[in-house]
């Protein structure tokens, strides 16, 4: 009897410990992207937030990411945490590497691979992939 109790606080202590991973929802990187990208990027992410005036060159329009249809899942959080900053014009555009941590989440970033992505990185890349024009 007493094995299997032992055995049973085993079971429910993993148990407690695991918590299901899900991708975040676009109201959550809505929120991160409020607090953090508004300012320059504006509230519809079209560039023309209250900070972009006289910026140059000015901020992106981040409605008009996707290529082909596409949109490129793997260049965006480059650019956001700062590992990838390659033909971006202006020195501008701040690192958010730092801010953006957390719980790790598996995001898929175009090639089939589930990266370990911070929780809050990855709701921002949710939000901005669902703001997409055309």
């Amino acid at each position: 009897m007493q094995h299997f109790l032992v055995t049973l606080s085993a079971v429910l202590g993993l148990a407690a410990c695991v918590q299901a991973v899900s991708m975040p929802e676009p109201q959550e990187g809505a929120a991160i992207y409020a607090a953090n990208c508004a300012q320059c990027h504006g509230t519809g992410g079209t560039g023309n937030g209250p900070w972009a005036e006289g910026m140059r060159p000015p901020p992106a329009d981040l409605t008009r990411l996707s290529e082909n249809g596409a949109f490129p899942r793997a260049r965006v959080l480059s650019v956001i945490d700062g590992y990838d900053r390659t033909g971006l014009p202006g020195q501008e555009m701040p690192e958010f590497g730092l801010l953006l941590r957390g719980d790790l989440v598996p995001v898929d970033v175009g090639d089939g691979v589930l990266t370990p992505t911070p929780r809050p990185l990855a709701a921002l890349l949710v939000y901005l992939e669902s703001i997409q024009e055309g």
